[in-house]
């Protein structure tokens, strides 16, 4: 057995019973010519070459088997380990290509999708959640409505208590209990969506690094405990100006809700975002928002369902079950 390429390509070589010699076997029982140490040469040997590619990055295992004679494998020896690789891959004549997709064939699968709905306080998440539900469910699509924090929870519920001004906690610690109350949704959220269910999301990570950093924390400290999480398919920032939000219904209810502390969650998002974001005018009347949104949730539903890799969040690395 030997290693190339750091560990990735692992070449094993092993002999077929039926045409190598053997130990046990008695001199002058057979036509071959007995060598030394007892062993026999019946014929010339046919090995059989395993190829086996790791890559762990997309999480792949690639095995190739050939099967050729012992002097055309020592001829071939001589060649550089590029070559070996190379010609196992390209053989033609009594080959066997198998692959065992780990992750991939998984995530070739149909699948939900993850949509996320992000913004400030007041900027219609809660409701566009909802109403993009009702069309989804109209449609038939299999899906469900989350929301952050997820106050059902034992977690959840401290959290509740602090955003109801019920109860203080140190800035770092409550970053790291929303932190928590995603992960504790974590396992069930990635059976949802490989079992086909598309999940509404109000709010996710990006909330809980906006909300932090606007306190005054590091944002790259903020972001470290949300890698691992999965990465949305799709996020759509309904954006509002701060002013606009504080007119509406019911804003000052909670913790955060203060409009000094929402222009600096306001250019924390902006730090946070990235091209892949979908923008939607949020002080625009509800049904203005709602019909682009439905436009890029659809085509977001479709794609999935097509089939497409689940990532991990920022580090884009393929989610492994």
């Amino acid at each position: 057995m030997m290693t190339l390429g750091g560990g990735r390509t692992i070449i094993t070589l092993r002999a077929a019973d039926r045409d190598c010699g053997r130990a046990d076997r008695k001199p002058g029982k057979t036509k071959g010519k007995t060598l030394e140490g007892g062993f026999e040469k019946a014929k010339t040997p046919k090995l059989t070459l395993f190829v086996i590619s790791l890559n762990w990055k997309f999480g792949r295992v690639m095995s190739h088997a050939s099967h050729f004679r012992l002097p055309k494998l020592l001829n071939f020896g001589a060649g550089s380990a590029r070559g070996l690789v190379k010609f196992g891959s390209n053989l033609r004549c009594n080959c066997s290509f198998r692959n065992m997709h780990m992750e991939n064939n998984r995530n070739s699968d149909s699948r939900g999708a993850l949509i996320v709905l992000e913004g400030l306080d007041r900027s219609g998440k809660s409701s566009q959640s909802s109403r993009m539900m009702s069309y989804l469910e109209g449609l038939g699509v299999s899906a469900e409505l989350w929301r952050f924090p997820d106050r059902s929870t034992c977690v959840g519920q401290m959290i509740s208590s602090y955003l109801a001004n019920k109860s203080d906690l140190d800035d770092h610690t409550i970053h790291l209990l929303f932190s928590a109350n995603r992960w504790e949704k974590r396992s069930l959220m990635e059976t949802k969506l490989r079992t086909g269910t598309t999940l509404i999301v109000d709010r996710y990570s990006y909330s809980g690094v906006a909300f932090s950093s606007a306190k005054g924390l590091d944002i790259e400290w903020c972001k470290a405990p949300e890698m691992g999480l999965l990465a949305p398919d799709l996020v759509v920032y309904l954006n509002i100006p701060p002013e606009k939000a504080a007119e509406r219904g019911g804003y000052g209810g909670e913790r955060y809700e203060q409009l000094d502390f929402q222009r600096k969650v306001a250019h924390h998002y902006q730090v946070l975002r990235d091209p892949s974001w979908k923008i939607i005018d949020a002080s625009l009347p509800i049904e203005d928002v709602e019909k682009p949104l439905r436009d890029m949730v659809l085509d977001c539903v479709k794609t999935c369902k097509k089939g497409k890799t689940l990532l991990n969040l920022w580090s884009h690395e393929p989610s492994i079950p």
